[in-house]
């Protein structure tokens, strides 16, 4: 592993998709800023870490082995932008899903994530939900 994947917006990073990969949202709180805002290019709106929180711990029961794929990453100062697929099986169907997304994560001086923007395809992740 190479010094740029030890580094520390990443592994912030791989705490989110722990949560998302789990179902369990707990860890997010510690990941976030407590007044940092998260943002969605599919319906331009803005979320609150537990609104957030809560979105990760339903898409557990959408979605069945969520997995981040082919994450591509780098770190810039002051964040970090990443981009990834997120498969996973449609509990419903049982489809196999996968979801083209890219984040941009800013990095405040505590060392916690203050704005994270999310670029996904609205028609890939209207069949993440039931």
């Amino acid at each position: 592993m190479t010094d740029e994947h030890r580094h520390e917006y990443i592994q912030l990073l791989d705490r989110i998709i722990a949560a998302a990969e789990s179902g369990d949202a707990t860890d997010i709180f510690e990941v976030y800023a407590p007044d940092a805002q998260i943002w969605h290019n599919h319906d331009d709106r803005v979320q609150t870490v537990e609104q957030n929180a809560r979105l990760l711990t339903r898409m557990a029961e959408w979605v069945a082995d969520r997995r981040y794929t082919d994450r591509r990453i780098h770190v810039f100062e002051g964040g970090v932008v990443q981009q990834h697929v997120l498969r996973g099986t449609h509990r419903a169907s049982g489809e196999e899903l996968a979801m083209n997304a890219c984040v941009v994560a800013l990095v405040g001086e505590d060392g916690r994530i203050t704005r994270l923007d999310e670029y996904i395809d609205s028609a890939q992740a209207a069949r993440f939900r039931p």
